[in-house]
């Protein structure tokens, strides 16, 4: 069964769990934007989807909570364009 992104608001950090290793994605919000600063993954999941997968769950929090996102990583603004997400952009 896949794993659920979660929203770690302590940590302003969205989380995807896989297996023993976390990817995530480092955030702040401002009112009604979401700024996506920094993308991880572990370097044993580079290259296996888990970053996308993570960004599916970010992207799906946004449209869910109203967002706009501001995509300041590099591989966030990447993906958001590769999936054509560009309605969701600040």
């Amino acid at each position: 069964m896949a794993q659920a992104v979660t929203d770690n608001r302590a940590m302003n950090r969205f989380e995807l769990a896989v297996g023993t290793q976390t990817v995530f994605a480092n955030y702040r919000r401002n009112g009604q934007t979401l700024v996506i600063s920094y993308v991880e993954a572990p370097p044993s999941l580079r290259g296996t989807g888990a970053a996308g997968r993570l960004m599916e769950g970010v992207v799906a929090t946004a449209r869910t909570e109203g967002l706009k996102i501001v995509p300041l990583c590099s591989y966030a603004a990447l993906w958001m364009r590769r999936n054509r997400q560009d309605d969701l952009l600040a």
